[in-house]
Order: structure tokens, then C-alpha cells, then sequence
């Protein structure tokens, strides 16, 4: 059986504003990871960040653009684990946009997670992290919005 871990969250902004803090990396930065992602199908990229030995996860993600429906829809893989090659989480991360009434809802689907490796600690940080960062693009577009920093 897999896990998954699904969030939904109303931002009133455009979609287009949405789409672009999920698809441009020096935006994508300001909320989540320092990145080399490309919009374009089948780019590898990677997420960097300090390492977290008590979670065995060694500071790098490693992904793949699978899918790109642009404004709408946005699917990539999830790769990380302690180092030295070894993966303990393997999956896929899908961003789905939906224009709503002065606004954009997006919603989060992050599963793959394979019960034979499964460890509930990760799962767990990685939900409250993902839900944390959905509410920190908020803030930025915000911050941005109202003049308090530079996009």
C-alpha cells in the first residue's frame, strides 16, 4: 500500500502568479529550496539544502519535469535519501492549479511512498514541510505584492 500526502490551499492571486512561484527557480527558492529546475519535460534538477542527519536525508533531492500542462498542472519525481547514492524516498511531487473565485487553488499530491521502505519520521517532517512552504508562497507573492521585497 502507498502513503500520500495531499494539501489544499486557496491563494488570492491569478494562476498565472501561482504557476510561476511553482516554475521559476529563483522564485521557487524564496519558499522552498535552493534549485537548478528548468521548465521543460524531462529536466533533470536537483534541490539542495543543508543536510539533516536525524532524518537520514543527506541535503539533496533529485528530480525529473514529467509532466507540464502549463498554468494548470505540474509533476515531477522526488529522489533523496542519507548519501552516497542511497534513495529511501522515491516519488512523485503533483502541483494542480484550478482557477477559483479571486483566486488560485492549488492542490499538493506527494505519493509513491512504498510501504517496504517506508519510514513515518520522514513522512511526517515532509508533510508538515510541504503544508509550511504551500503557506510560505503566500507570504512571498504577499511580500512581493506589497512592496517589502523584490520578486
Amino acid at each position: 500500500m502507498e502513503k500520500a500526502i495531499i494539501h489544499k490551499v486557496f491563494y488570492s492571486h491569478a494562476p498565472a502568479i501561482v504557476w510561476d512561484y511553482l516554475t521559476k527557480a529563483e522564485l521557487m527558492e524564496q519558499w522552498l529550496m535552493k534549485n537548478n529546475f528548468e521548465l521543460k519535460l524531462g529536466h533533470d534538477f536537483q534541490f539542495t539544502v543543508g543536510p539533516i542527519p536525524s532524518l537520514e536525508f543527506d541535503g539533496m533531492v533529485y528530480c525529473k519535469v514529467l509532466e507540464i500542462e502549463p498554468l494548470k498542472k505540474l509533476t515531477y519525481s522526488w529522489k533523496c535519501g542519507p548519501g552516497n547514492g542511497q534513495i529511501t524516498i522515491d516519488s512523485i511531487v503533483t502541483w494542480t492549479l484550478e482557477a477559483k473565485d479571486n483566486g488560485t487553488e492549488l492542490l499538493l499530491v506527494n505519493d509513491g511512498f512504498k510501504e517496504a521502505n517506508f519510514n513515518v519520521i520522514i513522512f511526517n517532517a515532509m508533510e508538515k514541510g510541504w503544508l509550511d512552504n504551500m503557506n510560505k508562497i503566500n507570504k512571498v507573492i504577499n511580500e512581493v505584492k506589497n512592496g517589502s521585497t523584490r520578486a
